[in-house]
């Protein structure tokens, strides 16, 4: 089975590799990590012992940092370390990380480069955030006795029906995990029938992630810089492929209504490659454009344009822009793209809309639409009537923000249920 699952590998590699490789040349990505991406792994404190986890991209990422600041307070002896796999995933884990743990980028899964990985690494227990199970990791851990836990586990419809069509060799790969702990019923089901036989519900651990408090650090030195003052603020964050475009209608729309002469936008793309095709297709709308990067890297002065549409073309900014926010997007769910996290923008007591294909977080609409915590726009003219009646019912938007962040408190807790099953696991070993 190694054999073939290095050979059908090798293939994928081969099908990629153009695409690859023109990121590579246009979008200046997978150009760091080589070494690391092939097992090549030196941690800090080899003489510790070692617990390894694994967070994919920024959201991942995000999502580990109170179960990694439990662990550190409570396995002192032990050393930390933490891999992802997307560039921006390593630049995010490196600013909350970098200076307590070895952060470096997951190898790719070749029996060999994992078993290299391994052998530098010797993990006492790997945990894997919210869905990165691979085949030959975790039959190397098993092989070692080496315990595999998904923490913050979720399977989206999408990979639930992509697994179904392949279920037993996916159920062999499944049995392997030690355990699951899972955001929700639904999501331990589809665990225990895609072969996983451990699994507890835990919640979602982005919920005590969530910063509830009213303001961000540095958020007012990135007002002073943009010269956000009192004029209403629309936030549009992680924005998606063509769904600019339907937000900037909405806007434009808002814009002839002198009621709403005072509104500002801010579009924050969720990926960098894009930020060049944001800034263009903002300018052949006619619209004024203010590029954030340039103002916070001294290379221009803080507007005097109120009208002028905000790029938010930075990394790490983006809470610091729902802060500010009167009404924040949550971005590539009006597009069926999946969606982005609400529950930053929810936690932070703003007004929180989202489009209709937020299927990637099933949970978190589930629960703060129950909780009328938020609101959903099934299509364009929809978003617009929403807009509008959150703009001029000041206390109808303040309502839906207030809930929001209610449903937030009430569903944190996870970390403590996580922690608490990765030490049962840990006094084992």
């Amino acid at each position: 089975m190694r054999i073939v699952i290095d050979f059908l590998y090798l293939l994928a590699a081969i099908a990629v590799a153009p695409v690859a490789l023109y990121r590579f040349i246009r979008h200046n990505r997978y150009r760091a990590g080589w070494a690391q991406r092939l097992g090549r792994i030196t941690r800090k404190n080899p003489s510790k012992k070692c617990i390894w986890l694994h967070a994919v991209s920024v959201g991942e990422v995000n999502a580990a940092r109170t179960v990694v600041d439990e662990l550190e307070r409570k396995f002192a002896d032990y050393e930390i370390v933490i891999s992802t796999t997307t560039d921006t995933g390593f630049a995010r884990a490196t600013t909350i990380f970098g200076d307590r743990f070895g952060v470096f980028y997951f190898p790719f899964d070749f029996s060999w480069i994992m078993s290299r990985a391994f052998r530098n690494i010797r993990p006492a227990l790997c945990l894997l955030m919210e869905l990165e199970v691979w085949p030959n990791f975790v039959r190397i851990a098993k092989k070692a006795d080496i315990p595999v836990v998904v923490v913050n586990g979720r399977i989206s419809d999408r990979s639930f029906k992509s697994y179904k069509r392949v279920r037993p060799l996916i159920k062999t790969m499944f049995s392997k995990v030690t355990l699951v702990l899972a955001q929700t019923d639904e999501y331990a089901r589809r665990f225990t029938r895609l072969g996983c036989n451990n699994v507890i519900v835990s919640g979602s651990l982005k919920y005590d992630t969530a910063q509830t408090q009213d303001k961000i650090e540095d958020a007012d030195t990135l007002a002073e810089q943009l010269a956000i003052t009192d004029e209403r603020l629309w936030v549009l964050g992680g924005t998606g492929n063509d769904e600019e475009a339907l937000l900037l209608d909405v806007y434009q729309q808002l814009k002839q209504d002198e009621r709403f002469a005072d509104l500002r936008l801010v579009v924050v793309p969720r990926k960098p490659e894009r930020f060049d095709e944001v800034a263009q297709l903002i300018l052949n709308r006619g619209c004024d454009l203010i590029r954030y990067s340039r103002i916070k890297a001294g290379r221009a002065d803080p507007p005097t344009d109120k009208h002028a549409v905000i790029l938010g073309d930075t990394m790490g900014d983006l809470r610091k822009f729902y802060s500010l926010a009167t009404i924040i997007f949550a971005g590539r769910s009006l597009v069926p793209m999946g969606g982005s996290d609400m529950i930053e923008a929810a936690a932070l007591g703003k007004c929180t809309v989202f489009g209709p294909n937020a299927f990637n977080f099933k949970q978190s609409v589930g629960a703060l639409l129950t909780g009328n915590g938020a609101i959903m726009a099934n299509d364009k003219d929809d978003l617009l009537a929403a807009m509008k009646k959150c703009l001029t019912d000041p206390n109808y938007a303040k309502k839906i923000a207030q809930n929001g962040r209610k449903v937030i408190i009430k569903n944190k807790g996870a970390t403590q249920k996580t922690t608490e099953q990765i030490e049962l696991l840990l006094n084992k070993v």
